[in-house]
């Protein structure tokens, strides 16, 4: 509420005595969830280097608020012999971890995602308070059924799924895995490699590579794109981050009532400097942006069943999981790109030219719409760049460009300029209705309305539409559509003419950005 908004403030006023830039924007993004100060060239070398976990509160900001306080406690207690003898202090911590896990929650505004890292820390720190295994696939389970109870949507949002499927992966290899590695006879050669960190390290490689792998089929079908050198990212940052950052945050916290915080924020600061400087040198490397065109849903659920197959079964039939997931990637990658894409509106189309790259048409500055477009077609391009308008002319009446197989396509803005398309044109695309006499298939201002964006692919002299919105979808804020279905394929009435035999209507050059 109000009080908390006031405490935000507060710390982030503290935080400004001592940082600026993006030293504060992320060290009060870490501490209250305030992301929107971050410079944007910092925020995209964030997630192209796989460190973009860091600015959104998740599970690994409460496991280390939790993990930093239970320790804390745990050991203060452990100095005074006459508690560790008789009292369960192990229990007291995990209670004191638990409150500042829940005080960090509304600290930092208690988002959905926030909200389910919360509960699985509370499970954890639960079973420790009862005698339990925390760490099991059982706790999993658990924390999973509690967030879907609270929230059944979650189950479609990224951070749920990259969330859990990280832990999964993270648990697996805490139960099956590590047991293993670290079951060697001692030798005076691993005694040494275990002084100089030599475990430590492997666990930190291990859990970043497994956590990374985990989450790749979902960064790659929400985002579009996944992190080549994440591990390297998290390698070389994330110790820093747990064992400075973080802990650092949480003193300056204790220590502002008393106004001796201001070591504490430069302690940070030097942290997020080292994080920072991490996050470029990736960023930079040749490759470090690993962009992935958009597929369907199958892919990911297989995908998914792979990796809950290696995680959960303990025999060798585990490994069929890696089976599914190499389908599900040769299934992903064999996903056909689309022909044509258009804007729920009707204002913006985008057609696959000769060249195997999207050209757009627009009326206005459409530039999300298209940036996702170009993200999803793995496209490096941006919206301002003007090789998007290469092949387009257009004019006051409409835009025309020509597809790979040398059709047209016409964006149509003026009634009068609907005879000529409908007559010129394979495909015409129009926010008004459509004349019953056209012979060029038409996607009009009905169909629109009912149907939303819509991706058409060639199929003979015709286009197959997949629409944004599915038959018969009702939603509170779009009520089902009263009319009938629009068929799946667009075929036009006539032959239409094709580059090499026809000239497009006469237009200006060039885009209209």
């Amino acid at each position: 509420g109000a009080a908390m908004q006031g405490l935000r403030d507060a710390i982030d006023a503290r935080i400004r005595a001592q940082l600026d830039g993006d030293e504060r924007a992320i060290a009060t993004a870490l501490l209250t969830g305030r992301r929107d100060a971050i410079t944007p060239d910092v925020n995209d070398a964030m997630f192209i280097s796989g460190l973009g976990h860091v600015l959104s509160i998740s599970g690994y900001h409460m496991a280390v608020v939790a993990g930093v306080v239970f320790f804390a406690v745990r050991a203060l207690l452990a100095l005074i012999p006459g508690l560790t003898v008789s009292l369960p202090i192990k229990k007291w911590a995990a209670a004191a971890a638990l409150v500042a896990a829940a005080f960090y929650l509304l600290l930092s505004g208690a988002e959905v995602a926030t909200q389910r890292s919360f509960f699985m820390t509370a499970v954890v720190l639960i079973a420790v308070m009862v005698d339990r295994r925390a760490v099991t696939f059982r706790t999993l389970a658990v924390a999973a059924m509690i967030v879907l109870i609270a929230a059944p949507e979650a189950l479609v949002h990224p951070s749920f799924q990259m969330s859990f499927a990280a832990t999964l992966g993270l648990v697996a290899l805490v139960q099956f895995g590590l047991p293993r590695l670290f079951a060697t006879p001692d030798s005076s050669v691993t005694e040494r490699i275990a002084l100089w960190g030599g475990r430590e390290l492997a666990m930190l490689l291990l859990a970043s590579l497994i956590a990374g792998l985990a989450t790749t089929p979902y960064a790659a079908f929400h985002f579009h794109r996944i992190t080549p050198y994440g591990v390297l990212a998290n390698l070389a940052a994330m110790p820093v981050v747990s064992a400075l950052v973080m802990p650092a945050g949480l003193l300056g916290l204790l220590a502002a009532p008393f106004g001796l915080d201001g070591l504490c924020w430069t302690l940070m600061g030097w942290g997020i400097d080292w994080m920072i400087a991490v996050t470029r040198w990736v960023a930079a490397l040749p490759g470090a942006v690993g962009r992935v065109t958009a597929f369907g849903i199958g892919p990911l659920i297989l995908a998914s069943f792979g990796l809950l197959l290696i995680g959960l079964l303990r025999t060798p039939l585990r490994w069929s999981g890696a089976v599914l997931i190499a389908i599900a990637t040769i299934w992903s990658v064999s996903t056909p790109q689309p022909d044509i894409l258009i804007s729920g509106d009707g204002r913006a189309v985008a057609v696959r030219g000769r060249d195997g790259r999207l050209h757009v048409m627009r009326t206005g500055k459409d530039v999300f719409v298209v940036k996702e477009w170009l993200a999803a077609d793995a496209d490096p391009r941006v919206p301002s760049d003007p090789t998007l308008g290469d092949g387009v002319s257009c004019d006051e009446s409409g835009c025309v460009m020509a597809m790979a197989d040398g059709r047209f396509v016409a964006l149509t803005l003026r009634p009068e300029a609907l005879a000529d398309d409908c007559t010129r044109a394979a495909l015409i695309v129009t926010s008004r209705a459509a004349p019953a006499s056209c012979a060029a298939a038409a996607i009009d201002r009905q169909r629109l309305q009912q149907q939303g964006a819509l991706m058409l692919a060639t199929q003979g002299a015709g286009f197959a539409v997949t629409p944004a919105r599915a038959v018969g979808t009702s939603r509170p804020w779009w009520p089902a559509a009263e009319t009938g279905e629009f068929e799946p394929v667009l075929t036009p009435r006539a032959s239409m003419p094709r580059v090499q035999d026809a000239t497009p209507p006469e237009a200006e050059q060039g885009a209209d950005d």
